[in-house]
């Protein structure tokens, strides 16, 4: 298949105008929707973070929902007796006392449950509500696709809201585009989820979501607007196949190198750590940005793209512009705490902030980007102190019983229940509870039997160590606006 060349200025995108920063989805909740309404009203691409909507919604509620956010918006979800069944689920007038833990919200399966499903699509409906509310510019959401099982329940209650883009990395997602073209029609659609075999095989179930079987007696919306697809990349090789396999279209593409915070792809050399214990990267890793501009779509580079000269350097090789995520990351338009967020960036201003790319942290296997932070898992004492348990469950992977059935395991659950269900317990090494840190960043800790509360575990990319450049003297506060003046010279 031959792909014409186009001038990239002249996108095939239909909902944004092209911007030249298109702000990073970054944790549970750190790209709220605060931010993405900041960035977005700016001139620039704001974008939630997908990851974990429905637990974001579920302890909002459970808090009492400060401010009334959640409600405001709960009053324009088109299916009013869903809304009922999730407010009286988890709305707690007040909110919940102080030594009361979170009630657990249904985890996600490949059989999947009416409630789990709902609210996952009020929950992504909510936060893309919010940040698109008293503006008319384009909010896109950014979702991983390892966290498989929750995809279709989660991009439907985004369209339902009205988001404009969709953008999606860490892993291969051939069938988004047709799953956006289908769910605009409000028309049943599958999801590929990889399940592992009892062999040691991998084996794909095909997990079905019937928009038809949220409705009840509410009348069907008008069709959706179908959003634009960028998903990231990280080379030339993973953006052809994209092009050349997907089941509809994409409209651009987020380049992303390993400097960059979150997951990061694993090195293709094999495997090697340097003095540090973290990966090494080479020049195969390095996207050949020539043919991905001969690809003729609009791209953004991500990973240590937050300066003036980064967007230059991008602008040169033919990109649209940079995608920023540790920047926007630390502003005070962030959902992370105002306590670590300070706490960094004056690590920054006095020389001392690190990052390490840690090569087991995450459950997923991928590399993950860890800020070196007092209090949290970055601290082996206190990583070391805490108790294994799984009870959020985003990350937990399918796999085969002997009986025939799907189990579900995640390398940082308790060690005994992971091994019993056909885990190596090698792969238990290091890891660690993301979903219970990444809720414990912006505010939401579990509260264990032992009345102590879940750690955090904040990641940024290698761009951290430049923060300053948005700091006013030793202020450690700056804005979204702050940010986009700096890049943009």
């Amino acid at each position: 298949m031959v792909i014409p060349l186009v001038d990239v200025h002249s996108s095939p995108l239909m909902n944004i105008q092209l911007p030249k920063i298109i702000q990073g989805g970054m944790g549970f909740g750190i790209s709220d929707w605060r931010l993405a309404s900041a960035v977005s009203r700016l001139g620039q691409l704001g974008v939630v973070s997908g990851t974990a909507l429905d637990a974001v919604l579920a302890r909002k509620l459970q808090d009492g929902d400060p401010g009334g956010h959640v409600r405001r918006a709960l009053e324009s979800f088109p299916f009013p007796r869903i809304v009922q069944r999730v407010l009286d689920a988890f709305f707690v007038p007040g909110g919940l006392p102080s030594d009361t833990p979170y009630r657990h919200i249904p985890m996600h399966t490949v059989a999947g449950s009416p409630e789990a499903r709902e609210l996952c699509v009020v929950g992504n409906f909510v936060e893309v509500f919010l940040a698109k509310e008293g503006h008319d510019q384009p909010v896109g959401i950014n979702y991983l696709e390892k966290i498989q099982l929750p995809h279709l329940p989660s991009i439907y209650g985004a369209m339902l809201a009205g988001v404009s883009v969709v953008v999606m990395g860490a892993g291969i997602p051939l069938t988004v585009p047709g799953i956006l073209d289908s769910l605009s029609k409000h028309e049943p659609a599958e999801y590929p989820v990889v399940v592992n075999g009892v062999d040691g095989k991998f084996e794909i179930v095909n997990v079905p979501f019937d928009p038809s079987s949220l409705m009840e007696d509410a009348q069907c919306p008008s069709e959706l607007n179908r959003p634009d697809f960028l998903p990231i990349v990280t080379t030339e090789a993973l953006a052809s196949i994209l092009l050349k396999k997907a089941n509809g279209s994409i409209e651009g593409f987020v380049v992303e190198g390993p400097l960059a915070g979150g997951h990061n792809a694993p090195p293709r050399g094999k495997g090697a750590l340097n003095d540090a214990g973290e990966p090494i990267y080479g020049p195969r890793d390095d996207a050949k940005l020539e043919k991905i501009k001969n690809l003729g779509l609009p791209f953004w580079l991500a990973g240590s793209c937050g300066s003036p000269e980064a967007m230059v350097a991008a602008l040169d090789a033919g990109a649209t512009g940079v995608q920023v995520g540790t920047a926007f990351g630390l502003c005070t338009e962030s959902g992370l705490l105002v306590d670590s967020r300070r706490e960094l960036v004056g690590q920054v201003l006095s020389g001392k902030a690190k990052v390490f790319t840690d090569p087991v942290a995450s459950p997923t296997g991928f590399p993950f980007k860890v800020a070196d932070l007092k209090g949290s898992l970055s601290e082996e004492a206190v990583y070391r102190q805490r108790r294994r348990i799984c009870d959020i469950g985003f990350l937990r992977t399918p796999y085969r019983r002997a009986d025939g059935k799907i189990g579900y395991r995640c390398a940082a659950e308790p060690i005994a229940a992971y091994v019993a269900k056909g885990g190596a317990e090698e792969d238990t090494v290091g890891r660690k509870c993301l979903c219970n840190a990444l809720a414990a960043d912006i505010g939401y800790p579990q509260r264990l039997s032992d009345g102590t509360l879940e750690k955090c575990l904040v990641t940024m990319g290698d761009d951290l160590v430049n923060i300053g450049r948005f700091c006013e003297g030793d202020n450690p506060d700056f804005s979204a606006e702050d940010v986009i003046r700096v890049i943009l010279g």
